[in-house]
């Protein structure tokens, strides 16, 4: 009967650390994706400090996830406690690491509204100056989802910087012209008439809301994955040392 329960254990273990196999590999994924993509979410990453700090974690966190599920199932079918107990550990280290990274991302979510980010383009925005990182990652916002400042162009009535560098000569910067295609390589539909503020030639909506909708089912799914994989090594967990303690 306890070499039954042993062996259910042990399967059981195999299961649950091939979950965390696969979560390491999807975090992994979604890692290198934000690290390499090239249609410009990287750039709205790189805006905030917090929010590449966060992408580096979760890839960190992926590669450490996928190694471990591959040791857990090699401890599980070796029924090796030094390798268990070393599992054991680790997982328990990076559950509490994840904890922490999700009360820190509560905490400091007034980062992400949208008052943070038009009091931040309003005040450092410099138009097309290429040589200051913020305009650029702005600009390549812009121009990437076809949006134009946080909220509409009406924000760049607000922002002192960039009045001042173009003399108030310019409603908006040249990235919230309209393009063909809406690319860095497009055309410009007329960048004279879009400079001067007609509706016809400049994107109206705001990129807060752009983004907003287009990565509003990736953060829902991203967040049912984290609490899927939390809750898969809490599993894991106690499988682990129920086979460490039953070997």
């Amino acid at each position: 009967m306890e070499g039954d329960c042993l062996s259910c254990m042990k399967y059981l273990m195999f299961v649950f650390n091939f979950f965390i196999f696969l979560g390491g590999a999807c975090l992994l994924g979604i890692g290198i994706w934000v690290m390499v993509d090239p249609t410009g979410f990287r750039e709205i990453v790189a805006a905030n400090p917090l929010l590449i700090t966060g992408a580096y974690i979760l890839l960190a966190m992926g590669g450490l996830l996928f190694l471990l599920g591959f040791l857990g199932c090699c401890g599980a079918v070796r029924e090796n406690k030094c390798l268990l107990l070393f599992f054991f550990l680790f997982i328990l280290i990076i559950f509490l690491a994840e904890l922490s990274a999700a009360i820190l991302a509560f905490i400091f979510r007034e980062n992400l509204t949208r008052e943070f980010f038009t009091k931040e383009l309003t005040k450092h925005y410099q138009g097309n100056n290429d040589t200051d990182v913020f305009s650029a990652t702005w600009n390549s916002v812009m121009i990437t989802f076809g949006c134009c400042g946080v909220n509409g162009p009406e924000d760049f009535r607000f922002a002192s910087v960039f009045r001042l560098l173009t003399l108030d000569s310019d409603e908006v910067p040249e990235a919230c012209c309209r393009r063909e295609p809406q690319t860095r390589d497009g055309v410009l539909l007329s960048r004279e008439e879009c400079l001067l503020g007609r509706d016809l030639f400049l994107n109206k909506q705001g990129c807060y809301t752009v983004i907003l909708n287009t990565f509003e089912t990736y953060v829902y799914l991203a967040g049912a994955l984290a609490i899927g994989v939390l809750a898969i090594e809490l599993f894991a967990m106690i499988f682990a040392m129920c086979l460490f303690r039953g070997i």
